[in-house]
């Protein structure tokens, strides 16, 4: 029995047991005595999680704002991984929410003053998230900003060659280039093309490095659904290659926000094909001393993949408010796609014949075969697979094909559901119809416990929501609204968006606000959050933060809802919609008014927020919509408002 729990367990007694006393004692007697608002929705919520980490089932734990869901379920993971001497793990939505929970302000840090526990606690972030040193070099070889040298420079001395591994201090993560905006960061940080196994700078890398410390980690692994999904898919492929899985075995896992999950699974099985990343890497071969045969393969298959790409191109949809163009499978397309893949499986096994001859470096030639690989099964999907879901991309000239698997249950079941270990789902909406039978079939799920509690808050008392109505198209008002909202608050507001181009109307119309505004990409996330929390009168848009966002007190008493949030037009909801009988039923009006939901749970945060939810409507909004939105106010709170 582990010696580092919070409570004493003899051979002779039961942990759970103790358990259960132990949290009774936290609930009822320390918290309140360290000064924490205790509430009976979270207590219920705690006893109830204690039946899902005994018999290692899933539980779907739906509780409503404010129940305090991150403390009850911090206690059992805490507890439960010194059990099994395993690391519990908290997969969060998304990378923007992973630094919630260890912020000063956070949950686990008032735990840890309260019950003076010292949590080991680390984050897993996903790959992206870090800076790669080939990408940098590379960044500075053709452009002299000011800002990627700064970066050059100021990594620790081991990265230059000139210190230690002995003086390794943590680097390269995301946060640690706050200034940089989104852009700029993506020149810089690690992609998918990079072959981290073969690089020789892979043990001087910040990602490598972090990733071994965060493996050690004896309690609790942070991390975002999306890299817990990537760890599932890569686990038993990295192994065979000889690598670690991107995550230690774990006692327990937890997914915050889980409604949210199908789609992660989804992403992680996606797979990309960017023409210029395959030019580039083609023509790297090609600087290579190899046989004539293999360069006139290469040359067709560059020829070819810009003609498959100009025709996607020339067939291929945009969509409002998405940048996944739909994709239209013409007898063109398919020939095309069909011809590709032929020349490219050829010079796949022309590198066969290379690579025995020694003429190809042997970095450049792995990255080549991997992502070859993936190109021509991904291709492959594309000519014969009817599951699958397509779509065209396009930034800055570089063309890229999508395809994303329509259903994930089975894999799911097999490779994540079959284990037997606790599986806890955190939301405040989990239920359709206070039914779980969709979100559990949609991953798998055949067995599991669920329970649903309301929130403890006074909405009636603290809460306001006007429902405001604008003519369509007319976004001068709209905007006019926004900017009157926030003047008359005196900043403190936080704007929900649906688009980047909502996103850029404000940016251009509220430059004159007197108040600090901060704009989602202009910083990393986490500090942009940082700054609102702190500086009470400032103003934060986002597009990402409709649910997890954790801001309590006088800092956030507006809510501006610009535009109701359907889901786009985009291939992954219109496959959606396909199989529905009535698709805005369906599909359409369950996503907004979850959507919805979450983000007019950004207002009350505690007892003592009070508040308005501003909620930016059309005239031609039918009544049966409206309806609907006002049944998933909180505690059937009537909405306010008027036509402009």
């Amino acid at each position: 029995m582990s010696n580092r729990l919070p409570f004493s367990v003899s051979k002779t007694e039961s942990f759970y047991e103790k358990l259960g006393d132990w949290i009774g004692d936290v609930f009822y007697d320390i918290l309140p005595e360290s000064g924490f608002e205790v509430r009976d929705e979270q207590i219920y919520m705690a006893f109830q999680l204690e039946k899902a980490f005994k018999e290692k089932k899933v539980m779907f734990a739906e509780a409503g704002v404010g129940t305090g869901k991150t403390i009850a379920y911090l206690l059992y993971a805490i507890c439960y991984a010194r059990y099994t001497n395993r690391p519990a793990i908290i997969a969060c939505a998304d990378e923007t929410l992973i630094e919630q929970l260890v912020k000063k302000e956070g949950d686990i840090a008032k735990i840890e003053a309260a019950l003076g526990l010292n949590m080991d606690v680390r984050l897993a972030k996903s790959r992206d998230s870090y800076l790669c040193l080939n990408k940098l070099e590379a960044v500075m070889a053709k452009d002299e900003t000011e800002v990627f040298e700064d970066v050059f420079y100021d990594l620790p001395d081991f990265v230059h060659g000139k210190g230690s591994m002995q003086s390794f201090t943590h680097y390269g993560d995301r946060k640690d280039y706050a200034h940089l905006q989104d852009e700029q960061w993506n020149q810089i940080a690690w992609d998918s093309v990079q072959d981290c196994f073969s690089c020789h700078q892979r043990h001087r890398c910040g990602q490598t490095l972090h990733r071994d410390y965060y493996r050690l980690s004896r309690d609790i692994i942070i991390c975002s659904h999306d890299f817990y999904m990537e760890h599932v898919w890569t686990k038993e492929s990295r192994k065979r290659e000889g690598q670690l899985p991107l995550l230690p075995e774990s006692s327990c896992v937890i997914f915050d926000e889980g409604h949210l999950l199908e789609y992660a699974c989804q992403k992680a099985l996606t797979y990309r094909f960017t023409e210029q990343t395959l030019e580039k890497l083609l023509t790297r071969i090609m600087a290579n001393d190899v046989r004539e045969k293999t360069l006139n393969l290469i040359e067709d298959g560059i020829y070819e993949s810009e003609a498959f790409f100009n025709l996607l191109e020339s067939v291929s949809l945009s969509t409002l408010g998405s940048e996944k163009r739909k994709v239209e499978k013409t007898n063109q397309v398919l020939n095309s796609a069909k011809n590709l893949l032929t020349i490219l499986q050829a010079v796949e096994e022309e590198l066969v014949f290379e690579s025995e001859l020694y003429v190809i470096n042997e970095y450049d030639l792995k990255v080549v075969e991997e992502y070859l690989e993936q190109i021509t099964y991904s291709l492959s999907l594309f000519v014969k697979s009817n599951q699958g879901i397509t779509w065209f991309e396009t930034h800055s000239g570089e063309r890229t094909l999508v395809i994303m698997p329509k259903l994930v249950e089975d894999i799911m079941r097999k490779e994540v559901f079959s284990q037997e270990k606790p599986y806890i789902f955190s939301s405040a909406t989990l239920s359709d119809n206070q039914s779980f039978n969709y979100i559990a079939s949609s991953l798998g799920i055949d067995d599991y416990l669920h329970f649903s509690v309301e929130s403890p808050f006074d909405y009636e008392e603290n809460m306001k929501v006007s429902l405001e109505t604008f003519n369509t198209g007319q976004s001068e008002e709209k905007l006019r609204y926004v900017r009157e909202s926030i003047l008359k608050s005196e900043g403190r507001a936080l704007i929900l968006l649906s688009n980047q181009d909502e996103m850029q109307s404000l940016k251009t119309y509220l430059q004159d606000v007197p108040f600090p505004i901060y704009f989602e990409g202009d910083a990393e996330i986490s500090t942009l959050v940082s700054h609102f929390q702190n500086e009470e009168n400032s103003i934060l848009c986002s597009i990402h933060l409709w649910e997890g966002l954790d801001i309590p007190g006088r800092s956030l008493e507006n809510v501006i809802i610009y535009s109701l949030p359907y889901p786009p037009l985009d291939p992954v909801f219109e496959a959606k919609r396909e199989g529905a009988e009535n698709s805005f039923e369906e599909v359409d009006i369950p996503y907004m008014l979850l959507r919805l939901r979450q983000g007019i749970g950004r207002l009350i945060r505690s007892h003592e927020d009070k508040g308005i939810v501003h909620i930016l409507l059309d005239k031609e909004t039918n009544d049966n919509v409206i309806s609907k939105i006002n049944s998933i106010l909180p505690n059937q709170k009537k909405a306010e408002g008027k036509a402009r």
